[in-house]
């Protein structure tokens, strides 16, 4: 499994991100934030947005398409607009558009469909010609209920970056236990979305999981409780992140939160009643 940027960057502030967060939370743990998960500078926490590449049993699997370039419709400045040498990440890889046998959606925000499609001759297209896009059932009834006024913090990349699938007929709708291949599988994951899904590769103690955005940044580890103001329910995503601590901490799988910097993956480890996470590579958790 391969991680495929788009960019690494301090893009939100801590306490815009988190309700419950406060400066002096920011103080008591400054010693493992900075600086490599918060910027001293401008007090931004590093915030990545990648794509996951899978090859198994044949296929190449894409799991998220970050946030894409030329999008119109964006009221983040980093996403209007963007030019990011995405593609040519994806090509450094290995891989190219046309190779890609399916896109999996782990949910529809603006930062995980944008590579969707790209833009040709005014149009938006599949940017992978080949591929099965794969979307969770829940997810998209979601968001074709709550209709345009949902979209009002973000612009609308529903249009240009979901709707042209189905229009090419590359879109399928999943359900929440969904086997995508052999030892490839989504989970339901709701809270942020009522129809995020998880992805597993793997079976028993040598699985990965893609949890998706079960949590954002490792404060969240420290701080279970915390849900994101980008959550669509709060009390449902903490108790979907906090269910699945318990269930992973110390079993030694390797975790791949979505928007965690460089190297992303690592275990949960139990401490007490606190939970700990050891990033791949590395001998001693955050805070030990």
């Amino acid at each position: 499994m391969q991680r495929i940027v788009e960019s690494e960057t301090p893009m939100l502030s801590p306490f815009e991100i988190f309700p419950d967060c406060t400066q002096a939370h920011l103080d008591a743990n400054r010693s493992w934030l900075q600086p490599r998960f918060q910027d001293g500078a401008s007090g931004g926490l590093i915030i990545a947005i990648q794509s996951f590449l899978i090859r198994r049993n044949g296929l190449t699997i894409l799991v998220d398409s970050c946030s894409g370039n030329d999008k119109e419709m964006r009221v983040r400045p980093a996403f209007h607009r963007a030019q990011w040498p995405w593609l040519r990440a994806l090509g450094a890889a290995g891989v190219k558009p046309t190779d890609v046998d399916i896109v999996l959606c782990s949910h529809l925000h603006v930062d995980h469909v944008g590579w969707n499609t790209r833009l040709d001759n005014g149009r938006w297209v599949p940017t992978f010609p080949n591929a099965r896009y794969l979307i969770g059932r829940r997810e998209f009834e979601h968001w074709k209920a709550a209709g345009p006024a949902a979209l009002a913090r973000t612009g609308d990349y529903i249009t240009d970056s979901v709707l042209p699938v189905f229009e090419s007929g590359q879109a399928d709708l999943i359900g929440d236990d969904h086997a995508v291949a052999r030892d490839v599988a989504v989970e339901p994951a709701p809270g942020h979305t009522p129809g995020q899904l998880m992805v597993r590769v793997g079976s028993g103690r040598e699985q990965a999981i893609l949890c998706a955005d079960l949590m954002h940044h490792p404060l969240q580890i420290r701080y279970p409780e915390w849900s994101t103001r980008f959550c669509a329910d709060p009390v449902a995503a903490r108790a979907t992140r906090i269910k699945f601590f318990n269930d992973h901490a110390g079993t030694g799988r390797l975790i791949f939160p979505a928007h965690f910097p460089h190297p992303t993956g690592g275990s949960i480890e139990r401490d007490g009643k606190d939970f700990h996470f050891t990033f791949l590579g590395e001998e001693r958790s955050l805070w030990a």
